[in-house]
């Protein structure tokens, strides 16, 4: 999943951009309003992490012109501020969630899966498709009940292709989750996790489709 992280303290968002990575997250920091309000007019991203206090552009401000233009991407923000009428005033401006600092890592990661669970219309937190059980929690896969060994890559690839079951995903868009802004990417990368998956799970699971990307088919 691609995140974006708006925060202006250096040392935390030196942290969380650390951790959310350690989690599988391939996470975008911005430090500014102006940045961010930029970044998603020209970028899609699967979540956002937004602090409220940024320094010359409001997170709610941000959070507002997203919402106006009706962009639905899941917002978590993030404040020092725990009066009721700030957390109101967060939720009704369009989040999806609300988190005190401090707070613990860990639940800042299930506060995100949750609302993207949401998102995607899957009530469960563990995807099934067939023999396949992902569990984005445990980072784990299983294929006929049996662990799967994935990589980090391919574990990231299989989680947004099985959570867009479905829908065809350009292949510029699953090599911006894969990698970042500042990460080279080589020419057949993603060629290579498919394949790998494929070998693991069998050859129909992900379809290709020519000159477009990829897809693996939703459940009927």
């Amino acid at each position: 999943m691609r995140l974006l992280l708006v925060e202006d303290d250096e040392l935390l968002g030196d942290g969380l951009k650390a951790g959310l990575s350690m989690s599988g997250y391939t996470v975008e920091w911005l430090k500014d309003g102006h940045s961010a309000d930029s970044a998603l007019k020209s970028n899609p991203f699967d979540l956002v992490v937004l602090d409220i206090g940024l320094p010359d552009h409001s997170g709610l401000e941000v959070l507002k012109k997203l919402r106006k233009r009706n962009d639905d991407v899941p917002v978590l923000i993030l404040t020092a501020r725990d009066t009721v009428e700030d957390r109101i005033t967060g939720l009704d401006s369009g989040a999806d969630d609300y988190l005190v600092k401090p707070f613990d890592l860990d639940e800042l990661c299930a506060r995100l899966r949750a609302i993207q669970r949401r998102h995607s219309g899957h009530s469960s937190p563990v995807l099934v498709h067939g023999e396949l059980t992902l569990d984005p929690a445990a980072h784990s896969v299983k294929f006929r009940d049996e662990p799967l060994k994935v990589s980090a890559h391919e574990f990231t690839l299989l989680h947004y292709l099985l959570s867009n079951a479905g829908r065809v995903i350009p292949r510029s868009r699953l090599e911006e989750i894969l990698y970042g802004w500042n990460s080279s990417i080589e020419s057949n990368s993603l060629e290579v996790f498919i394949h790998n998956l494929r070998k693991k799970i069998g050859k129909d699971f992900i379809r290709t489709i020519r000159g477009i990307g990829y897809m693996i088919d939703k459940q009927t």
